[in-house]
């Protein structure tokens, strides 16, 4: 297995295993419970959300260099509407924190002093999804966009007091402000709280322009999140 992949592939694996446990705990106990959030009745409810991200950029990198996966976070709103007892729209508004690290070995071309380089990527995501629901189990699916607002770009083995943040001179300009893609996972309704894990593909190159292009050549957004949500 390309050992790029290994870590963040591991890690979503582990969110959808500890998905699965909490489903097949709580599932038969409460689908039937008239008290369900969204257990059987048509009610559009409003609420709030976070939890974490673990995401990747999958660049294509020279011989010598590797990547690994980053943790971020997300938080925002949403609204769950029932169109019927099996069926629902949620739209939602996030704040969601993206990016990945990569180990460069130092490049004269690219301009980059060896170390690891952290790209943190922090956009405002709208994701549109429908969601298949039987009793406190849904299964959410459909498009995102997003704007990016700000990007940080460190490298972290840096230690100079002339340049002590370890900038490497980008920013949000030299990334590509929007970007759009394809979100689905699962999410569990429990009496007002809602549990769910969920990935998110990217299906735009977030940059092809100067230093930015030739390092994160060809690389598209990829996110996994584990997140709770509360509504009212």
């Amino acid at each position: 297995m390309n050992k790029r992949f290994y870590s963040f592939r591991k890690l979503t694996g582990l969110s959808f295993l500890f998905m699965l446990f909490l489903l097949g705990t709580y599932s038969t106990t409460q689908a039937q419970e008239k008290g369900n959030f969204f257990g059987g009745d048509r009610a559009t409810r409003f609420g709030f959300k976070g939890g974490a991200n673990v995401s990747q950029l999958y660049i294509d990198q020279v011989d010598g260099n590797s990547e690994r996966s980053k943790w971020g976070w997300h938080a925002g709103i949403f609204v769950k509407a029932p169109v019927s007892d099996y069926f629902a729209f949620q739209p939602e508004l996030l704040y969601s924190n993206a990016g990945t690290k990569v180990s460069y070995q130092g490049s004269n071309l690219l301009g980059v002093r060896p170390g690891e380089v952290r790209y943190n990527l922090n956009y405002v995501q709208l994701p549109l999804l429908a969601a298949i629901t039987l009793g406190p189990l849904s299964v959410q699916f459909g498009p995102y966009g997003s704007y990016l607002i700000d990007a940080n770009i460190r490298n972290l083995q840096i230690d100079d007091p002339l340049e002590p943040t370890g900038g490497i001179g980008l920013d949000e300009s030299d990334f590509e402000r929007f970007d759009y893609g394809l979100a689905g996972g699962v999410a569990m309704d429990i009496k007002g709280f809602q549990l769910g894990v969920r990935y998110n593909y990217g299906l735009r190159e977030i940059s092809d322009k100067g230093l930015a292009g030739r390092l994160v050549n060809n690389s598209k957004n990829s996110v996994a999140q584990i997140y709770l949500g509360i509504a009212f």
